[in-house]
């Protein structure tokens, strides 16, 4: 079995800061008041509209904490052999990245382990969805951080919010020596991981299976798929999960809308919802992505995220989503330069991803006289 490719990883990553700073000055805006504003092609670049040009959400601050947990979570597993322990220390991600909220809630005792929290960088509040904040307040109540709560056995909540989706691009990034080394083990393995991190906050089925079908389809551009391809054995596997009709619905209508490639309008990408839900978010994403198709990579990242993001809807979060895909299919070279280097926290994105390619690679931190973790590595995955 392949692993991941280290620059997809940082693409992947950084693609989807891109899309949601792209997106985040004109979310939830009326697609006729961004064309009064930005021009008749909508928003092109950073603004300043929101908080500053470049600045990034709660999605990549989220998406950035999943990340950083599945790397503890392979740390664990390495050094203990104890595998399992990856949704308990994404529940106690979760409730570190509602700290840097600024929310207040009872000690759990998970500031420590955590090279994230330690940012001054990311303890910044920005949009915090509903869903997240509410599921994550039950959470700490319990304080019990490590014992997840929500699962898709036994939902939190009835949400399908995007909350979930727009941040488990990092459940397709490990290569686990627990699984079978057979690509259909590990991409099931990577779509049970996406939804199961989406659980923990968002119970419904189209808020956790769209984050498996992101992970999934992740997993499958980070080892060489094309993105159709990718895309297609992710929604196989989606089937097998009960209660995927309303996101296999989406999925659908989004590959249908997709062929109409530089004739798709907003008011067309409209029609596959606003994006405030795991399936709509989704659905937009991968349309952008896939309907454009025609020039050198960086142009079609380019034009893909505007169209990702100039509509009606919740565009930080179709922008990250789509710059997740595009990230992970074709690398850091297709992403435009000013916008790496206008994007916040890029120094932060680019070592949580330098971490990942080297836990989820073929040569992982081991002590080359015991076999063990060594303890400056292993600290990361306390």
């Amino acid at each position: 079995m392949t692993f991941p490719d280290p620059d997809r990883m940082l693409g992947c990553l950084l693609g989807g800061a891109i899309g949601d700073a792209l997106g985040a000055p004109i979310e939830g805006r009326p697609i006729a008041e961004i064309r009064a504003t930005y021009g008749e092609a909508g928003l092109a670049e950073y603004s300043d509209a929101r908080v500053r040009a470049g600045a990034v959400t709660d999605d990549t601050q989220m998406t950035l904490f999943t990340a950083e947990a599945l790397i503890q979570a392979s740390i664990r597993e390495r050094g203990k052999g104890i595998g399992g322990a990856a949704p308990g220390l994404l529940q106690a991600a979760y409730l570190r990245w509602l700290r840097t909220q600024g929310e207040e809630i009872p000690e759990q005792g998970i500031e420590t382990g955590s090279r994230l929290f330690a940012q001054p960088e990311m303890h910044q509040r920005r949009g915090p969805g509903r869903t997240c904040q509410s599921a994550l307040h039950t959470i700490a109540a319990r304080r019990r951080p490590y014992v997840p709560l929500g699962s898709l056995e036994e939902p939190i909540n009835d949400s399908k919010g995007c909350g979930g989706v727009m941040r488990a691009a990092p459940a397709g990034f490990p290569f686990s020596p627990r699984v079978p080394a057979g690509a259909a083990e590990c991409r099931r393995a990577a779509f049970a991981m996406g939804a199961r991190s989406a659980a923990l906050t968002h119970g419904h089925p189209s808020g956790y299976l769209s984050a498996g079908v992101l992970a999934a389809t992740v997993w499958g551009l980070l080892r060489g798929a094309d993105l159709a391809d990718a895309l297609d054995a992710a929604r196989t596997e989606l089937e097998t999960y009960e209660g995927h009709e309303e996101t296999s619905a989406s999925l659908n209508a989004a590959v249908a809308l997709a062929r109409e490639g530089d004739a798709l309008t907003p008011e067309r990408l409209e029609t596959l919802g606003g994006g405030w839900t795991g399936e709509e978010a989704l659905a937009i994403g991968v349309c952008a992505a896939l309907a454009v198709r025609d020039g050198e990579p960086v142009d079609v990242v380019r034009r893909a995220l505007r169209l990702a993001v100039n509509h009606s809807g919740d565009s930080d979060s179709t922008g990250s989503i789509c710059g997740n895909l595009l990230g992970a299919r074709y690398g850091t070279a297709a992403l435009p330069g000013h916008w790496q280097s206008g994007v916040e926290l890029r120094p932060i994105i680019i070592q949580v991803a330098a971490d990942a390619a080297l836990e989820f690679g073929p040569n992982a931190p081991t002590d080359p006289e015991t076999g063990d973790v060594p303890m400056n590595w292993h600290a990361r995955g306390a």
